[in-house]
């Protein structure tokens, strides 16, 4: 359960970025799906450190 906050943060800022990736193909420039690309990346990143942290 210490995983929680973490993994709800992290799905979050998944479930915004691939959002934004999707909207994003509806324009001509890469803007809005490169910042959805690095959120996804980021929120990844940011739950596996803190699940290994807490673990």
């Amino acid at each position: 359960m210490k995983h929680l906050p973490a993994i709800a943060a992290s799905t979050l800022g998944v479930a915004l970025g691939v959002t934004g990736i999707v909207l994003g193909g509806a324009d001509d420039s890469p803007g809005l799906q490169g910042l959805g690309l690095l959120l996804v990346i980021g929120s990844v990143l940011f739950g596996v450190r803190s699940a290994r942290r807490t673990g």
